[in-house]
């Protein structure tokens, strides 16, 4: 018996001790600077989202007990959908293994390892998060924000001229001001040539006056033709908001054709309340061109706020309240869907969205258990989804008006209710319960495409 003891404590031991030794084998160049080159560097670079780059080692030793402290609480990286109930193009998660290895990395003193074997850090193009635009449009004025703690809208017409007819394959929205901006929608205005002799002319940024009607701003900006009719205009061709990287689909899926003369007409740009009189002076888009034209326009569906359907209950959160509120689509035909993006504010709690088919089986389309105002992804399906005709799209989303609700920006909460006019409602006090939707008309074998790993080449 004794032996069988002593021999059991021999393995034990044995195991330990290659455990330890396992664990202090952890080091930068073999097993520490892949997590960060996949997870936090695309955010962590210089002129990035991110507040401090995370590229090499010393930048990672500086931050080593920060990045253990927010991988172990879920903080980062930032990807707010659960991976349990549908999976994305993109997903940035740590596997426990991941952050077992980081805590043990940082415990025993983060040691480099062999700095010749450091991997090559991932290589970014300068100022965009996909690739080398073909075009950069940039903001023609600064934006003055001043600093009285309101919230600030503008409408912005970006005149630009193409040296010829192209392909547009999918537009990226930079912004200049990353603190305050907190969403974006541009339409495309394409004017054919001679009906327009001066396409600079006109004011570039008016602050929104809930007054103007749209014939006004139209002859402020003087979007019209020569002739005073209208030119073609292409609805929402870009959109952002905070953490949102364009999607990029297979060559021949949604796209535009671009004409020599263009504008970007912004109708709603916003900006965050300011305590201090700041700028936006460096917002552009880029533009990736394609010699493939449009083979299969997308459209998008707004849910919920300022959309298409209703809100049941409508939107009203009265104080020191939590409620529930759903709002629901018919599907006329068989569509393929590419892209979801919920959207709420700062008492967003949770939010999930599904589809039921008329043979009542469920179709998960995104769920998002603790909301993130921070972080609000346009979530591209790894696959395109099928949704048939006649099936249900159900939108349901959470909201917590209580004192114990951090983000709240009442205190003592105040009931809110939700706004008819658009700049009211979005402003980032009142509250949107909103489900966005890309989809294309549905064809036999939609469902097989993948959207994973598209190249812009």
């Amino acid at each position: 018996m004794k032996k069988i003891n002593l021999l059991f404590f021999i393995i034990c031991a044995i195991l330990f001790s290659c455990k330890n030794e396992k664990e202090k084998s952890i080091t930068f160049s073999n097993d520490i600077a892949p997590i960060i080159y996949k997870n936090c560097t695309p955010c962590h670079r210089p002129n990035s989202a991110g507040p401090f780059s995370l590229i090499t080692y010393d930048d990672v030793l500086k931050k080593a007990k920060t990045i253990v402290k927010v991988t172990q609480s879920g903080f980062m990286p930032p990807w707010p959908a659960d991976p349990n109930y549908s999976s994305f193009v993109g997903e940035r998660m740590l596997t426990e293994k991941e952050k077992e290895m980081l805590l043990t990395w940082v415990e025993n003193g983060s040691p480099i390892g062999d700095s010749t074997n450091i991997p090559i850090p991932p290589n970014f193009p300068e100022g965009s998060q996909i690739g080398v635009p073909d075009m950069v449009i940039k903001f023609p004025e600064v934006i003055q924000l001043p600093g009285n703690n309101k919230d600030q809208f503008f409408l912005m017409k970006i005149p630009f001229e193409a040296d010829h007819d192209k392909y547009i394959r999918t537009i990226e929205f930079v912004p200049g001001n990353k603190k305050l901006l907190h969403h974006m929608n541009a339409n495309l205005i394409q004017y054919t040539t001679g009906t327009k002799t001066d396409l600079f002319t006109g004011e570039k940024v008016i602050p929104t006056d809930l007054t103007l009607t749209a014939e006004e701003v139209n002859n402020r900006m003087q979007n019209k033709n020569d002739d005073g009719t209208y030119p073609s205009l292409i609805p929402l061709v870009c959109n952002y908001l905070p953490g949102v990287s364009p999607a990029v689909y297979p060559k021949g899926i949604g796209g535009y054709r671009l004409t020599t003369l263009n504008a970007f007409f912004i109708n709603d740009i916003h900006y965050g309340p300011s305590p201090v009189d700041t700028i936006d002076d460096g917002s552009y888009f880029n533009i990736f061109l394609t010699d493939v034209p449009p083979q299969r326009p997308t459209y998008e569906i707004v849910m919920g706020s300022l959309g298409e359907t209703r809100i049941e209950p409508p939107l009203v959160i009265p104080a020191g309240a939590i409620m529930t509120f759903r709002t629901e689509y018919k599907v006329q035909a068989d569509l393929s869907m590419l892209t979801v993006n919920p959207h709420m504010h700062l008492l967003g709690k949770s939010f999930i969205a599904y589809a039921v088919t008329p043979q009542n089986d469920t179709i998960p389309l995104v769920s998002i258990p603790k909301w993130d105002f921070r972080w609000q992804y346009f979530y591209t399906f790894k696959k395109v989804q099928k949704i048939p005709a006649s099936s249900r799209i159900i939108a349901e989303a959470t909201y917590d008006n209580t004192e114990y609700n951090p983000n709240n920006p009442y205190n003592p909460p105040q009931v809110i209710i939700e706004r008819s006019n658009p700049f009211e409602s979005m402003k980032t006090t009142n509250e949107m319960f909103q489900f966005i939707f890309t989809y294309m008309s549905y064809q036999t074998g939609d469902e097989n495409i993948s959207l994973e790993n598209i190249s812009l080449e």
